[in-house]
């Protein structure tokens, strides 16, 4: 008797590889912003975009406007240990509001 194979989905893979993200350059600094933004809206701060009243959970909402580009964030500086020159980890730099 075969054993029907148990197909399972990886959901985050397919949200981080949908189209181009603002201001998003990885996986690990969507989960960065995404999270930030969500202690936000648990705090009390009010979604930028409609939300469905059935259908309302912070983390949805929050990556529907990271990828909307309604979350502003700033990328970290990292400064040469010789007094060099500065430049950011990454693109362009944004700040989280």
């Amino acid at each position: 008797m075969a054993v029907p194979h148990k197909v399972t989905r990886n959901d985050f893979s397919d949200v981080a590889n949908e189209g181009v993200w603002p201001g998003i350059d990885s996986r690990f600094r969507l989960i960065i912003v995404a999270g930030l933004r969500t202690k936000q809206l648990l705090h009390g701060s009010k979604p930028r975009i409609e939300t469905d009243p059935l259908r309302r959970r912070n983390t949805t909402i929050a990556l529907e406007e990271v990828k909307r580009g309604l979350v502003p964030f700033t990328v970290p500086v990292m400064k040469d240990n010789d007094g060099g020159f500065d430049r950011p980890l990454s693109g362009k730099s944004q700040s989280i509001a």
